[in-house]
């Protein structure tokens, strides 16, 4: 077995700890020295191998674990998972994981995706894509339970998806479900009221109901900015976090 080349952690980093030894697990993993079915260096040389303890690891594995990544064997080790999917669909479902800048540049694909899948929902969708939306429509507008609101939130966007009857961008979206649960989390918890998304969504759906292309693009669109605008702001009170934090010598994980 061969162990990664990492270099030890630089605990100055502001980047939290969780997520600096993440990112570099994920770099390991994409870096081409492990294939998918192999079996990954226990927990006690990675911990070695970085710097840091084993606690610390293992919060990064249970990371990739819960995303999908590798697989743990009772009795055996940890392997990375095998997979069909392609790479690309992958690294946006980490890409919130990854820090401010990786997440812009995501941010902004997500963007432009969802607008092309939006107006081709208007072209393709039936009635029943229109009553599941609605549906999850209602409960944004009645809710008052933040993790109601969040589950209706990503319901919307897959229905909308399927009803756009293009298979790869169902793969795409779908492979992503845990970006847009992670987005939409940061967006919505941090809202004092989300009346103004649940009309943005309403906007969106009476658009794709009418079969309007160019009215469900512009309604998409005008919701990923608002949307866009809201994560950056969560992700900059973030950053605001860890540095006021480490000017005090306080850890902000």
């Amino acid at each position: 077995m061969v162990l990664p080349d990492l270099e030890p952690l630089d605990l100055r980093n502001r980047e939290p700890i969780s997520s600096e030894i993440t990112r570099r697990l994920l770099d390991y993993l994409l870096s081409g020295r492990i294939n998918p079915g192999d079996r990954m260096p226990s927990e006690r040389k990675l911990a070695e191998g970085l710097g840091v303890g084993r606690s610390i690891v293992r919060q990064a594995l249970q990371s990739l674990l819960v995303l999908g990544l590798i697989e743990v064997r009772q009795g055996d080790g940890t392997y990375l998972k095998r997979t069909d999917s392609p790479i690309l669909p992958l690294a946006i479902e980490w890409g919130l994981m990854l820090g401010a800048k990786r997440a812009t540049d995501l941010v902004e694909a997500r963007h432009h995706l969802e607008v092309l899948v939006a107006g081709l929902a208007a072209e393709r969708r039936d009635e029943s894509d229109l009553a599941e939306m609605g549906r999850q429509v209602a409960t944004m507008e009645r809710t008052s339970d933040a993790e109601a609101f969040i589950a209706a939130d990503i319901a919307f966007h897959l229905r909308m998806v399927h009803a756009a009857r293009n298979e790869s961008l169902i793969q795409i979206m779908t492979s992503i479900r845990t970006l847009l649960q992670v987005w939409i989390s940061r967006v919505v918890q941090g809202l004092p009221e989300p009346v103004a998304t649940a009309a943005e969504h309403a906007a969106i759906l009476q658009a794709i109901e009418q079969r309007d292309v160019p009215g469900a693009r512009a309604a998409m669109e005008n919701h990923m900015e608002h949307a866009t605008d809201r994560l950056r702001r969560a992700l900059a009170e973030d950053g605001s976090s860890r540095d006021q934090a480490a000017a005090a010598g306080v850890s902000a994980d």
